[in-house]
């Protein structure tokens, strides 16, 4: 029984090293942001307008990025469809919810172009009240690690100025040391809007 409980404390502590200790995946993941960052703030924009039109969460199926998944939340009923990237039928369906085709297009192009599998928007609560931020998840390529290959990076991008603590993690709240959580991972500033983790899920 002690055996098994250092083993498990030692995966959690290793863990814990690769994604908030001395990793080079978590620098990976800045100098991703960095490089692109012009791209993924477009898609980030662009998605928030799309969504004020009409909810809707965009997912790539296939490793080769030509099927999406697409859902369209209306009447508080979630619409889930499944289209190649150039189906006429995407543009159809788009239509009957007033939603913009083109901007929808140009939007799947662009997550296409980083590799984003999903792109959502997520709620959070500070002091009851509700904020919104938007949840990207990018499927790596350049890794070489096996045990990191089956990882995503993740970004969230607030609305609101986040609070965190001398080494960067992210807090529940300003006058708080407790580390806010968003789908039970962790997160580290990359600057004031936005943070990163990397994930098992993306989603």
């Amino acid at each position: 029984m002690i055996k098994s409980n250092y083993h498990i404390i030692l995966n959690c502590l290793v863990l814990s090293i690769l994604l908030f200790g001395c990793n080079p995946t978590s620098k990976l993941v800045q100098e991703y942001y960095s490089k692109h960052d012009n791209l993924l703030n477009k898609i980030e924009k662009d998605y928030k307008v799309l969504y004020e039109q009409n909810p809707l969460a965009i997912e790539f199926t296939d490793q080769s990025f030509n099927y999406i998944s697409i859902e369209i939340i209306t009447d508080a009923i979630k619409y889930i469809y499944e289209f190649g990237i150039k189906d006429e039928r995407l543009k159809d369906t788009l239509l009957k919810y007033k939603i913009n085709p083109l901007k929808v297009s140009e939007l799947i192009n662009n997550m296409r172009d980083l590799k984003c599998i999903w792109i959502n928007m997520l709620d959070y609560y500070v002091e009851e009240q509700k904020n919104m931020l938007v949840f990207i998840a990018i499927r790596p390529v350049t890794m070489n690690s096996p045990f990191i290959n089956r990882k995503y990076y993740i970004l969230t991008y607030f609305s609101k100025l986040q609070y965190f603590d001398k080494d960067g993690n992210l807090l529940a709240k300003r006058k708080q040391k407790r580390l806010r959580q968003i789908n039970g991972d962790l997160f580290q500033r990359i600057n004031d809007k936005v943070c990163f983790t990397i994930s098992e899920r993306f989603r």
